[in-house]
């Protein structure tokens, strides 16, 4: 009797969340002993670059009940993001002159909009079930993510190490709540990744060194959001002009073709960023910046960053005056870090080979 209980909670638990929004829920434990020496290999080789949160946290976030004490079950929640009228991304790609901006940043902020429907979520369980100890997660705290998404049978990490899904691919949101509710655990799925390679050759920059591992330093969604300095010469003329994200390996996974595009009116594309110029992007001054992506998740890069990035999909363009004019338009920039990145551009595009002029 007291399984049959027990089962009808989790399905409740699983429905109420449903009722909120979410696209998928399920519910894991708290052992994570084989990604946490995952982990830590991942550390000792340095490929978290400059995020030093994530070496400073260590093996504590593959431990959810040291870090939120007294957690017994880990609730899982995806969230689909993909923008219903967005721009196709291969075309933006493919045209020179656009910005290409990773599809989950195009609508607001990820960060704010699953922590509410977490928090909504959290507020119903302790209405129906009673109090209870719990902490949101979203994207925000030294949390294993899809460590926590796979135990739970949400999907398998795949090749590209983010979480995929038979029945939606890897363009979803995860958050977490984390419960003191000793619930029955969902059963892990296996992995359906199987021989294909396909993300690991698209990657731009051999950011993926090996299944199901990635050297973040290489990353070119690491480089153009959490590098705070100047983007090394290597890299940049593999950026192309993606200037806040990639999403190369996810657009050459086949289980991609089954995902769906968002429910949520939060993340329909805001200020035509789906299909936006470059040059008129670079143009945006500070208050434009702060303004246009108040409530995005963009804004933390800061309008710094914004420049560089910009910078480099103009140096990788082909040449016109258009562009040339906007470069020389920065070229003395009160930021060296932007200055450094224009001359780079102006360089790759003044050469006599290069025809610019």
């Amino acid at each position: 009797m007291e399984t049959q209980v027990a089962t009808r909670i989790e399905d409740r638990i699983k429905q109420w969340g449903r009722e909120l929004g979410f696209d998928a829920v399920a519910i894991a434990g708290t052992n994570l002993e084989a990604e946490e020496a995952r982990l830590l290999d991942w550390l000792g080789r340095g490929w978290h670059g400059g995020m030093d949160y994530m070496a400073r946290h260590g093996a504590r976030r593959a431990r959810p009940a040291e870090l939120v004490p007294g957690t017994l079950s880990v609730i899982s929640v995806r969230l689909n993001y993909t923008p219903p009228a967005a721009r196709d991304s291969a075309d933006v790609l493919d045209d020179p002159e656009s910005a290409f901006i990773s599809r989950y940043a195009l609508g607001r902020d990820y960060h704010k909009v699953i922590r509410n429907k977490l928090q909504a979520f959290a507020d119903r369980l302790v209405h129906e079930l009673g109090s209870f100890h719990y902490r949101v997660f979203t994207d925000s705290a030294p949390v294993m993510e899809v460590a926590l998404a796979a135990r739970a049978g949400l999907g398998w990490r795949g090749k590209h190490t983010l979480l995929l899904s038979r029945e939606a691919g890897s363009l979803y949101f995860l958050g977490e709540l984390f419960v003191s509710l000793d619930l029955e655990r969902d059963a892990p799925v296996g992995d359906h990744c199987g021989t294909c390679t396909r993300c690991i050759e698209a990657c731009p920059t051999n950011a993926i060194v090996a299944p199901y591992q990635l050297d973040a330093r290489r990353c070119i969604s690491y480089l153009t959001i959490e590098h705070a300095g100047a983007i090394p010469e290597e890299f940049r003329p593999a950026m192309g002009n993606r200037i806040y994200g990639c999403d190369d390996c996810q657009l050459a996974c086949p289980w991609n073709k089954y995902a769906e595009l968002a429910a949520s009116p939060d993340f329909a594309v805001r200020h035509g960023l789906d299909d936006e110029r470059l040059v008129n992007l670079f143009a945006w001054t500070q208050d434009q910046f702060d303004t246009r992506f108040e409530g995005s998740a963009i804004r933390r890069i800061g309008h710094e960053r914004w420049l560089r990035n910009i910078a480099v999909a103009l140096g990788n363009a082909s040449p016109s005056r258009g562009i040339l004019a906007a470069l020389r338009s920065r070229r003395d920039d009160p930021s060296a870090l932007v200055r450094e990145h224009v001359a780079w551009a102006l360089a790759r595009h003044e050469q006599p080979s290069n025809g610019a002029h």
